[in-house]
């Protein structure tokens, strides 16, 4: 098996993220700081339906970027989350950079680190989107505190470091290129300016802000970043590493080095980011696995119907190529052998009198001739810290048309 990872997407959940070593079961203030809100919206409208095979060969295509990261630093931007993957429901954000600031749609990525939108000197990037949303590009000469990051400057050798930058001994200007496993990729150059954002003072008052940032301005895509359909701006990385938006406004002393997202699933979608703590007695607190180039978690155990499934422990011990990652980006959730068997076995014996279990295209379905709600029942995902995942039938089965009913979880290849 060329990566045994369990991926959670998480379309509906409230994801609270702190991107240092862990997360403290414990909570804790804000330290003083203010919140950066973005507004998110559904990329995909409500009523847009795509095949199984697309969403799961979409996923694979992006599970193989993020396994092949772990070796060479290859950067991870795709994104989607919806509680219904038939609509592929991807989410972006609108974010204002340059001076006068002008507006880009980016896609939101746990999975990646950097912030990028086209340039306008961008070769064979798409003109118009499928989305509904009108495609701006990025002009350095068009903003007046725009500046080019240069090979001489310390931020370009930081990022050297990391292999996710390049430099021209000709334009002297640092620049970066991405290649991904599906073939598609990005290049360009690094830019210094503006990012404007709301900042949350107190209960009720918004300030506009503004801070300079670093990132990149692609002047060429290939592959499926090509594509009109679902064309966007650009992608905004919300990794770990020292380059990504939350770690820069963080070493500024802006925003603490803590982020957290709601997508919403239901009508629209749409949600919120918040860059910054929110202080809510109701979330529960799980530890991140430190030392990973990813968001990994430390999944202990999963139960269905209060009954702990057998599952060695040790399936779900993270290592170079196991783990769990909570990923935005991933359309459903998969779990590898070892979990997935027992899993299905259970969901099955719990429901054998009332619904028929089939495999369609190679997926488990099962054909229910009265409410799930009545007749599945609930899974817990239980996390380090007591923190446990509470999965109602609605959560993990989609409906796939008239009586059949599909598992949300999958079986990793």
């Amino acid at each position: 098996m060329a990566g045994a990872f369990l991926i959670l997407a998480l379309a509906c959940a409230f994801v609270f993220l702190a991107v240092n070593s862990g997360v403290d079961g414990g909570g804790g203030g804000g330290g003083g700081f203010p919140r950066g809100v973005l507004t998110l919206e559904r990329a995909f409208p409500l009523n847009q339906r795509v095949k199984l095979e697309e969403l799961k060969a979409r996923d694979r295509a992006r599970h193989a970027r993020i396994l092949q990261s772990f070796s060479g630093g290859i950067v991870d931007f795709p994104v989607a989350g919806t509680s219904d993957p038939y609509l592929v429901g991807l989410y972006f954000t609108r974010v204002k950079l340059g001076s006068p600031p002008k507006e880009f749609n980016v896609q939101i990525d746990t999975g990646s680190d950097i912030l990028w939108v086209s340039c306008d000197s961008c070769n064979d990037c798409p003109q118009s989107s499928g989305l509904g949303v009108e495609l701006n590009f990025f002009s350095t000469a068009g903003s007046s505190t725009s500046s080019l990051i240069s090979c001489s400057d310390s931020v370009c050798a930081s990022i050297i470091q990391t292999a996710s930058a390049q430099c021209s001994a000709q334009s002297n200007q640092c620049g970066y290129s991405f290649q991904y496993g599906d073939g598609s990729g990005t290049s360009g150059i690094y830019v210094s300016d503006l990012l404007y954002f709301d900042t949350i003072l107190g209960s009720s008052l918004i300030e506009n802000s503004s801070a300079p940032i670093v990132f990149g301005c692609s002047t060429t895509l290939s592959g499926d970043l090509t594509k009109s359909d679902r064309a966007i701006d650009g992608i905004f990385g919300f990794g770990q590493q020292e380059l990504s938006v939350i770690s820069q406004l963080s070493s500024r002393g802006i925003t603490p080095k803590v982020f957290s997202h709601c997508l919403k699933g239901e009508e629209n979608g749409g949600g919120i980011l918040v860059l910054g703590e929110i202080l809510d007695p109701s979330i529960v607190y799980t530890p991140l696995v430190p030392s990973q180039p990813h968001y990994n978690l430390y999944l202990q155990s999963i139960a269905v119907n209060g009954q702990l499934l057998p599952i060695d422990s040790a399936v779900f011990a993270t290592s170079e190529n196991r783990g769990t990652i909570i990923d935005s980006g991933t359309t459903l959730a998969y779990l590898v052998g070892e979990a997935y068997d027992p899993f299905v076995s259970a969901i099955t014996a719990a429901v054998s009198q009332s619904a028929r279990p089939i495999i369609s295209r190679g997926s488990q379905c099962y054909l229910v001739f009265s409410g799930i709600n009545e007749i599945f029942p609930p899974v817990s995902l239980n996390f380090a810290g007591d923190a446990s995942m509470i999965l109602r039938p609605v959560d993990y089965l989609v409906h796939m048309g008239f009586l059949l009913f599909w598992l949300h979880l999958h079986l990793l290849k």
